[in-house]
């Protein structure tokens, strides 16, 4: 199935694109999703190469160290997702840690007692662990997010970015979220979904156990982080990224004429933000 991931990817247009995703069965959809992913895993080990994500703009703009300035848009999306949440000298998990870089942003930032992050690929785990050895209070941990490795009821925080439209049972992830949460712990959560699915999760929020401390819309602050990274991120594709994935890797990087980047832009799909609180007494 990761021949089909990657092939999706490579240049089909937009609307269908679009489509597709919307009607092929979620099981279908997630090894799609992570068949496309563990090829850029497995074939990009460039340790500049530290985030995946979609960016953020708005007029909040942390103080960064000279070395994380370059990826201050990536950056800025993990701070609006955690900013109105105490982390220092908390418990915290990432579900979805992918390349490590907001993790280990957030490890050294924001103070967590321990931050373990946990990513499906065995691979960027490998990386991760190598490449943050030196943060004491960050751990990597291979797992899947509808099946966490972790006990229950030992986490504060649980934060995921930009990962949840990859998974095939979101029932379930939110279910494992709630059991690893300690009693009144905060989930923060950021994702893109079409307006039909959005308000199906808002629900499934509230059936795992949540309450809805807050939520946003943020689409136009994500594109304009798209808009504002796009020459960069074609560069860092062209030149490192082998030239069988440069199109799946711009793809699943919503570079401006991909099917992602159109979606949003045009509506089809917008992007959110939610806070939750875990209920269990």
């Amino acid at each position: 199935m990761e021949g089909v991931g990657a092939s999706l990817a490579m240049g089909i247009p937009a609307r269908l694109f679009y489509v597709i995703m919307r009607i092929v069965p979620p099981k279908i959809r997630s090894r799609m999703w992570k068949g496309l992913y563990q090829r850029m895993a497995n074939s990009q080990t460039d340790s500049d190469f530290r985030f995946m994500n979609y960016g953020f703009e708005d007029d909040d703009r942390p103080l960064l160290k000279e070395g994380d300035e370059p990826n201050r848009l990536f950056i800025q999306l993990y701070n609006m997702n955690v900013r109105d949440t105490e982390l220092q000298g908390k418990s915290v998990l990432e579900v979805g840690s992918g390349r490590g870089g907001g993790a280990s942003w957030i490890a050294k930032t924001m103070h967590p007692e321990t931050l373990v992050a946990v990513d499906y690929s065995g691979k960027a785990v490998r990386l991760c662990s190598k490449w943050y050895s030196n943060q004491k209070n960050l751990t990597f941990r291979e797992g899947n997010a509808e099946s966490l490795p972790l006990e229950s009821n030992t986490f504060d925080v649980v934060y995921n970015v930009e990962s949840s439209h990859c998974y095939a049972n979101i029932p379930a992830f939110l279910s494992e979220v709630h059991r690893v949460l300690k009693p009144g712990g905060k989930f923060c959560w950021t994702d893109l979904r079409d307006r039909k699915s959005m308000d199906s999760l808002h629900e499934q929020f509230l059936e795992a156990g949540f309450e809805i401390d807050s939520n946003s819309e943020i689409t136009e602050n994500v594109v304009s982080a798209l808009d504002k990274i796009d020459r960069d991120r074609r560069k860092m594709i062209r030149d490192r990224a082998p030239a069988s994935l440069r199109k799946s890797f711009e793809t699943f990087g919503g570079v401006p004429g991909t099917p992602i980047y159109e979606a949003l832009k045009s509506g089809r799909i917008s992007y959110f933000r939610y806070r939750l609180t875990s209920s269990r007494s």
